[in-house]
């Protein structure tokens, strides 16, 4: 029985598991969006969004722990250079896991999984939601608005005359 195990063994040994993640992790910091499917991308995020909070403090120390479990000096520096400043005032949730289909040779669940603040589409679209808010009390006051307005250029008028 698995009672209480949560960890999916992706059906393969330790050291196989561990390699797999963290050659993963090190394509998903290198080019910052990556295809593969559900179940490996849903144990890369539980595996990489404590890298990226690690790489908030960037010390000698952070940076060997980083290390210990990426095994590439590339992929460390991409993380600690350039995502770290991104994702700084971030509490968390880096990684987004998007569901795509079925692949076709085997219909395996696939998904497209991406640091959250390199998303371009996404970021583009994100401050017009933020610009647009509306509730009664503003429609209210921008219907009286325009009523006054003209008043006010009807008694402007005369005077220019």
């Amino acid at each position: 029985m698995r009672h209480n195990k949560a960890i999916n063994h992706l059906g393969r040994k330790s050291g196989h598991r561990k390699a797999l993640l963290a050659n993963m992790a090190s394509s998903l910091i290198l080019q910052k969006r990556i295809t593969t499917t559900v179940a490996k991308a849903k144990a890369l995020k539980s595996y990489v969004e404590p890298l990226i909070t690690k790489s908030k403090d960037d010390s000698t120390h952070s940076r060997r722990v980083v290390f210990s479990y990426l095994k590439n000096k590339e992929a460390v520096s991409e993380l600690f250079r350039t995502v770290a400043p991104k994702i700084a005032d971030r509490p968390g949730g880096y990684t987004r896991v998007l569901h795509t289909g079925f692949r076709q040779g085997d219909a395996a669940e696939m998904a497209l999984i991406e640091l959250v603040d390199f998303n371009e589409a996404a970021l583009a679209s994100a401050p017009q939601k933020a610009a647009k808010k509306s509730t009664r009390r503003s429609r209210a006051k921008k219907a009286e608005a325009p009523v006054e307005a003209p008043a006010e250029a009807a008694a402007e008028a005369p005077k220019a005359e």
